[in-house]
């Protein structure tokens, strides 16, 4: 018998003061039962640093949410998809291969991955020439202290604020905040 997804729901408010996006989602996130806290936390974090995508990619006519995550390969961790059902972003959480980039390149006007695991910089080293012709595609690194620290802000319900500010950003609760600057390894060239 399969074990079933954990249901967390997070309350979160987002000030992006870089991107003058200033909102509130309410957001359910479902962790698979091999996902950790960290990779979950990240996911978040990821949406928080797009959200302002909603209004500059689509003038506030999308829906940005999670993907069915580990449970689905061929679905992305979070999407932000306009209402002709076009994927306009594809969010990657870890360290993926080439070959479903690849195939999310195909599927979606832009790509970012965020990979955040101690190991992440020998991943990149040895997948970054393969990544070369990925004109849509994206990487940024979350520091792996900062995906800790966010880990140990995980809760069943979550009230979160988020400020973005000078490409920084700040994760607070009532647990505490958690701030870093992540790391733009690959922009996308389109």
């Amino acid at each position: 018998m399969a074990i079933k997804s954990t249901v967390y729901k997070a309350h979160l408010q987002i000030a992006d003061i870089d991107h003058n996006y200033y909102a509130d989602h309410a957001l359910t996130l479902a962790r698979h039962p091999s996902e950790t806290d960290e990779r979950m936390m990240v996911r978040l974090a990821a949406l928080s640093l797009n959200a302002h995508q909603l209004q500059d990619m689509c003038q506030g006519d999308a829906v940005l949410a999670f993907g069915a995550g580990l449970s689905d390969p061929d679905d992305p961790d979070v999407a932000l998809t306009d209402y002709t059902g076009r994927k306009r972003l594809w969010i990657e959480v870890g360290q993926p291969e080439d070959k479903p980039l690849q195939r999310a390149c195909s599927k979606s006007d832009h790509v970012l991955v965020y990979a955040f695991h101690h190991a992440a910089e020998v991943w990149w080293k040895a997948i970054e020439n393969k990544l070369t012709r990925m004109d849509k595609l994206g990487v940024v690194r979350i520091p792996t202290e900062a995906a800790q620290g966010m880990a140990a802000m995980a809760e069943r319900s979550m009230q979160l604020q988020v400020t973005v500010q000078e490409g920084a950003m700040t994760l607070s609760s009532n647990l505490g905040s958690v701030h870093f600057e992540p790391v733009v390894w690959r922009n996308p060239k389109a």
